[in-house]
């Protein structure tokens, strides 16, 4: 079944309430920390207050004396056990062909502490608080060490003696490029005009509603291990702790990610705490529970973006993109994260050609260690970071050309498929013109003027700023990954369970965690199967239940994941005909199956889907000869290209210059997700990316301190996240152009909004604050640095 007979089937584009609701609005979901296991004692980390420091002793003797401890551990027990540190998910090549740096991240520290919330200790106590006060007790002589915490720092080289690792001694960990750098060059030699910017992207703090939790079980009866972990993707989990970490068989660890509270990408990872908890469950024969707090969230989690960069774009004479190129400095903090590495270079500068006709692109990424948190992928993971670059870029190269930002966008849009760019990615579909066209009839741009006219009366400053993104979703396919560097493969795994009854059971390697599975995958399977969406039940996040999978990031759940399941299905159907054609006494060749339904083509023959399922397990008057009993078929799907969601988001905002506040007024977004499986869960899914990404742009800052490396936005009263009073109604649209090779015909959502909207904000500033001679502002625009703007241009 393609694309196009999907989209027409029944429950496909109808707006269903999601399912999973229920138990979360009434309170009965079952999160980690609602998990309370038999014997369960109770971890906390002992954590460097330094962000640079060597250990010259950890003396646990009075902590292990402390009541209720049950045990302590160091970085010399982990050592002592032949414990490996935690890998890297993505190999990166240098220019000069030297593999990136990959220095040993362990997971309690051995000799040297190199982020403050670095693991020194774990302490584990009968009751939390006896963990806690034992904690205290943990004495650690440090000895400090300069630190370096700013990216732009650590590529000039400022800090002396602030190496993060002997392996990197100047602290790079690679420096890679892609493009024709001598072609690039000789455009912008002969180039009419190039316009250049210089512009930071904010570090952020992933804050989703729930922290991270683990609980660690051993079960000696069968020398098994359970994880219980608030994660996106429970099969990797397990497959880098096995494999790479304690060397142990998959087979004896289970991995199970229960309801999880937003993950953002935060939650992909293989933390240290997980690997921790695991292995001292079966030290101590005890289940082990620990809980972030808020502020140790901040300190340990991985956090998004933090990039240094400067771009320029060569035009003729009309403003026709000739050329562009870049030179991006990347800080990844003081370990390579799980996937740390691929997110400045294949998320982010094979991204850079947006939705232009470039014809050359040059793209030179350099990568930082630095003494902070670990950065990793954040949601859009180098999306927004490559977005936010181009379309700041555009923006400007339309006022240097005396153009509209929607003229120059035209005059450069891309507009015949498949396109292949300069860097690396081929689009299969899209229709930018129509995003474009659409958002502005939305955006009632032809009103602006009288908007702007009205505030101007009233003192304030009013602009308007357009975006228009193109993100790649659904990383694929594994062989070519493989061969850029990733160390895994990138496929999805679907099973698919018929009951005798005629229910139905999915069990997928994809992982919810907000985005609403539960219900979009059961809509695809009644709508294929012709059943009640009621009757089917979707199983996830389960190592011990689901085959395998690789989780959900990277909008690529029902593109990548939904596709496993279809494939599945037509499993199901093929055999489910030739069930029917035996009890029709016909060819399954010449069984029709639709709206639940096998028909004899031609006649007025049929059976329903409820029987052919029973048939399937008592099978009295059943083909045995030629078929299993039983109908449950399981599925691989591995993607040929990624899925291209696209499209053009238009910002509207009021200033005070008296204050520097900034309101958003108006927010328009029209996206192109090709095929809407339930429109309701897109526009929640949309909405809640456009909060992230008006936060980045006006409020969330991570900043730590230049001299000490404190994390000096540690808790919400420093770091201001997004509230509703923040955020106008949002006003969103839709164009469909079907994605070209996967069944349903389906890009991707989840993250389309944090993509898109941080450059449109802030080009709606720069539009606002033109006028008062202020040509440039780096996220956030917060009323102090927006205030600073203005007074610096006025002299």
């Amino acid at each position: 079944m393609g694309a196009k007979e999907f989209s027409k089937l029944p429950h496909i584009g109808e707006a269903l309430l999601r399912r999973e609701d229920d138990r979360f609005l009434t309170g009965t979901g079952q999160y980690t920390d609602d998990i309370t296991l038999g014997a369960q004692t109770y971890a906390v980390f002992v954590r460097s207050p330094h962000a640079h420091a060597r250990l010259r002793s950890v003396n646990a003797e009075a902590a292990k004396a402390a009541p209720g401890v049950v045990g302590i551990f160091t970085g010399q027990d982990v050592a002592a056990a032949n414990i490996n540190g935690l890998p890297c998910g993505w190999l990166i090549t240098s220019t000069n062909g030297e593999p990136m740096k990959e220095p040993p991240h362990p997971i309690l520290a051995l000799d040297t502490v190199r982020y403050v919330g670095d693991h020194v200790a774990m302490v584990v106590a009968e009751t939390l608080q006896q963990a806690r006060d034992a904690a205290e007790l943990v004495e650690v002589d440090y000895e400090v060490r300069p630190s370096v915490v700013n990216v732009a720092d650590a590529a000039g080289g400022k800090k002396a003696g602030a190496v993060v690792h002997d392996i990197a001694p100047d602290n790079c960990c690679y420096r890679w490029a892609i493009g024709d750098k001598a072609a690039v060059d000789a455009v912008f030699a002969g180039a009419a005009h190039v316009t250049r910017l210089d512009l930071v992207n904010n570090r952020l703090i992933p804050s989703a509603m729930e922290p991270r939790v683990a609980i660690g079980s051993y079960n000696r009866a069968n020398d098994e291990y359970t994880l219980y972990v608030a994660n996106q993707n429970p099969h990797v989990e397990r497959l880098l702790m096995t494999a790479f970490v304690l060397g142990l068989p998959e087979s004896r660890v289970r991995v199970i990610a229960p309801d999880v509270g937003g993950g953002f990408g935060s939650k992909i990872f293989l933390y240290a705490e997980d690997v921790c908890l695991t292995w001292a469950s079966k030290k101590l024969n005890r289940n082990i529970k620990w809980t972030a707090d808020r502020s140790e969230s901040f300190l340990s989690d991985a956090h998004g973006r933090d990039h240094v960069s400067h771009a320029e774009m060569a035009m003729d004479a009309d403003g026709k993109f000739l050329a562009m190129r870049v030179h991006t400095d990347a800080n990844l903090g003081a370990y390579l994260s799980t996937f740390a590495s691929a997110v400045p270079t294949i998320l982010y500068a094979t991204l850079l050609a947006g939705q232009y006709t470039t014809p050359q692109i040059y793209i030179e990424v350099d990568a930082w260690f630095t003494h902070t948190a670990p950065v990793d992928a954040y949601r859009g993971a180098g999306r927004p970071e490559a977005t936010y670059l181009l379309e700041r870029l555009v923006s400007r190269c339309a006022w240097d050309m005396n153009l509209s930002q929607a003229e120059i966008r035209r005059r450069n849009f891309i507009t015949s498929f498949p396109y292949q760019t300069p860097v690396a990615l081929q689009y299969d579909i899209g229709d930018y013109p129509a995003c474009m066209d659409q958002a502005e009839q939305l955006a009632d741009v032809a009103g602006f003027a009288a908007r702007r006219a009205d505030s101007e009366a009233r003192g304030l400053r009013r602009g308007l700023g357009y975006s228009s993104y193109i993100e790649a979703c659904g990383l694929a396919p594994s062989n070519i990954a493989g061969a850029l560097g990733a160390r895994a493969g990138l496929f999805e795994c679907g099973e698919v369970r018929v009951h005798p009854t005629g229910s139905v059971t999915v069990f997928t390697g994809s992982h919810s965690h907000g985005q609403g599975h539960e219900t979009t995958f059961a809509q695809v399977v009644a709508a294929r199967l012709g059943i009640p969406v009621e009757n089917v039940e979707v199983v996830h996040g389960d190592t011990g239940r689901v085959p395998f999978g690789m989780g959900t990031y990277g909008s690529r759940s029902i593109s990548v994941g939904g596709a496993a399941i279809m494939k599945a299905l037509d499993k199901i159907e093929v055999k489910a005909k030739k069930i029917a054609a035996h009890l029709l006494e016909a060819s399954d060749t010449d069984i029709d199956f639709a709206d639940g339904e096998f028909t004899v083509r031609g006649t007025d023959k049929k059976l329903p889907f409820a029987q052919i399922a029973l048939t399937a397990y008592v099978p009295h008057n059943y083909p045995l000869d030629k078929l299993e009993p039983g109908l449950d078929e399981t599925a691989f799907y591995d993607p040929t290209n990624f899925t291209f969601p696209a499209g053009t988001h238009i910002c509207e905002v009021e200033i005070d210059p008296a204050t520097g506040v900034v309101r958003v007024d108006r927010f328009t977004a029209v996206d192109d997700f090709g095929v809407i499986i339930n429109p309701m869960i897109v526009q929640g899914q949309v909405h809640g990316g456009l909060a992230q990404g008006i936060g980045q742009a006006l409020l969330e800052n991570c900043v730590y301190d230049r001299e000490s490396g404190q994390l000096l936005t540690g808790s919400l009263m420093d770091y201001a996240m997004p509230r509703a009073d923040d955020l106008p109604d949002f006003t969103l649209g839709a164009v469909c152009t079907p994605c070209t090779h996967n069944p349903l015909g389906t890009k991707g959502c989840g993250e389309a909004g944090a993509i898109g909207s941080p450059p449109a904000v802030i080009n709606a500033v720069l539009d606002a604050l033109h006028p008062l001679g202020v040509k440039d502002l780096d996220m956030p625009a917060s009323p102090h640095r927006v205030w600073e703007a203005i007074d610096a241009a006025r002299g």
